[in-house]
């Protein structure tokens, strides 16, 4: 996956969420959830346009840090949304932890080969 497709990856996960948002329940968990949900699950693609024309190779590393914690943040987030059954569009929020989880593999793998390369 070339960066590109990746910022667009993280675009659309930003969108979806945001879309998500709009059929809640009510209640004063949801919303505070909810708003915390949105500045997390927006905050990657954000920081990944950062990431894609940073000055150094450590500015680059932590741009990339910044977007798996604020990924993991999410992933937490939207679990905690299932399991309260807080959610009113179950298959939207299944699609969003699966593109969730996969986002993390890929912050993962690509943090590593950073750190590594920053090391040599």
């Amino acid at each position: 996956m070339n960066a590109n497709q990746l910022e667009e990856r993280l675009i659309q996960f930003a969108i979806k969420v945001i879309l998500m948002t709009k059929k809640i329940d009510q209640s004063f968990a949801a919303e505070h959830l909810i708003k915390q949900l949105i500045r997390s699950a927006t905050s990657p693609a954000l920081n990944y346009g950062e990431a894609r024309s940073v000055e150094s190779s450590r500015d680059f590393l932590h741009k990339m840090k910044i977007c798996l914690k604020e990924l993991r943040e999410s992933y937490v987030n939207l679990k905690i949304q299932k399991g309260a059954g807080l959610t009113l569009n179950s298959e939207l929020l299944e699609e969003l932890l699966k593109e969730n989880n996969e986002l993390i593999s890929i912050f993962v793998r690509s943090v590593k080969t950073a750190s590594f390369k920053l090391k040599s």
